[in-house]
């Protein structure tokens, strides 16, 4: 699998839990290719490298609302077993226990998409900053550099096709617009 493709599956996968950027076990088994009994069990077999803060037991609330939000959590409806929710440093620490080669290209594609994600929230924040500091605003020169990072962060590379969607941004003192014309390789 290309590496960009495999870093869009990868920020497909995240969602936000409790404020943190997470992946479900489920979603990482598919990502390294195993069985999500797989990943539960080697978290299991190495309590020691999961401390507090690296994996989020879903209560039942939070899985009834994440199944009624995306659709494709629906086969949890029907599972008695809470799920479990990586964080970055989880996902990290789990990389050493699964030994494959999906799983370290997984990984790869997984460290990729979460440093992209930070370098686009310190650039909105260094922006933030700024505008509250002296109130300028970004130069020319900046406000191209924010567009290039928003571009690799939301880079499609799916073939054109007659399916249309805009993403855009809007903060203020900087506008990003994205608008895709795409199909879906079946």
């Amino acid at each position: 699998m290309g590496e960009h493709k495999q870093i869009k599956q990868v920020e497909s996968k995240i969602i936000v839990l409790r404020d943190t950027q997470v992946i479900l076990d489920r979603d990482i088994a598919e990502l390294y290719g195993v069985e999500t009994r797989d990943i539960n069990k080697a978290v299991k077999n190495n309590p020691d490298k999961f401390p507090q803060g690296y994996i989020i037991t879903l209560e039942k609330e939070e899985k009834k609302e994440l199944v009624e939000n995306f659709h494709r959590f629906n086969p949890l409806k029907h599972s008695t077993v809470l799920p479990k929710a990586f964080t970055e440093k989880g996902l990290y620490m789990l990389a050493t226990i699964i030994k494959s080669t999906l799983a370290t290209e997984a990984t790869i594609a997984i460290i990729e998409t979460f440093t992209k994600l930070r370098q686009l929230a310190r650039a909105m924040q260094q922006a933030n900053d700024e505008i509250a500091k002296g109130g300028e605003l970004p130069t020319a020169q900046e406000r191209n550099a924010f567009k290039n990072l928003m571009d690799e962060v939301f880079a499609d590379p799916m073939p054109i096709s007659v399916q249309r969607m805009t993403f855009g941004v809007n903060l203020g003192f900087f506008k990003w617009e994205l608008e895709t014309t795409r199909e879906r390789k079946g």
